[in-house]
């Protein structure tokens, strides 16, 4: 118990607080909705302030909800923690609707995938004002064929497309779905606007 209320402020401490009222189960076990498997991690921090070696982003998730600030510090200036929650998500905070943009792919991908092996999404990615300009009238025409285009970009960052579209493969992998992404080659456009359209091949078996 002294392991648990160590450190005050955060949810175990209060679940085990002497005024709290813990959730138990039928035979009188406290119960906590969670998984098992890295509350280990959890309690080695709390006994010893070990660090977890592996499955730092699942106990990273863990340590947030029983807000164990210490912790929380000390894994987010782990290389794991680090690379995701200040270099690729700080970038993908300077992409416009990139979370919208997401949702509609998946939607779309959906819509095509009666009695289908593959739904093809098309994707526009601009990093620039320059490059938004170039492919107005390429999504002009797309439009006017009534093709549905999701457009990322311009964004104000260092990451260049390539990046933009592997971080759009590993957040969509990420949901479940199976996707791999190639340029586009269709007739519809000419050759010079090729290097701003991408299809993203959604597979479903």
């Amino acid at each position: 118990m002294g392991t648990l209320r160590k450190l005050p402020g955060t949810k175990l401490a209060e679940m085990f607080s002497s005024s709290a009222k813990p959730c138990m189960d039928a035979e009188g076990r406290f119960f906590i909705d969670r998984p098992g498997t890295y509350f280990g991690p959890i309690l080695d921090y709390l006994r010893s302030e070990r660090l977890p070696t592996h499955h730092i982003p699942e106990v990273y998730r863990e340590a947030q909800f029983y807000a164990i600030k210490p912790l929380v510090k000390l894994l987010e200036d782990t290389p794991q923690i680090f690379g995701e929650q200040v270099a690729r998500k700080q970038f993908l905070l300077r992409v416009p609707g990139y979370s919208e943009n997401l949702e509609l792919m998946v939607r779309l991908a959906r819509a095509e995938a009666m009695a289908a092996r593959r739904s093809p999404v098309l994707v526009c990615a601009v990093r620039t004002e320059e490059d938004a300009a170039h492919c107005a009238d390429a999504l002009r025409i797309l439009e006017a064929e009534k093709r549905s285009v999701v457009k990322f970009g311009p964004w104000k960052a260092a990451p260049q497309v390539k990046d933009l579209l592997d971080c759009v493969k590993m957040d969509i992998t990420a949901q479940g779905y199976q996707v791999y992404y190639e340029p586009y080659s269709g007739r519809t456009l000419r050759a010079k606007y090729f290097s701003y359209f991408y299809t993203f091949v959604f597979i479903w078996w």
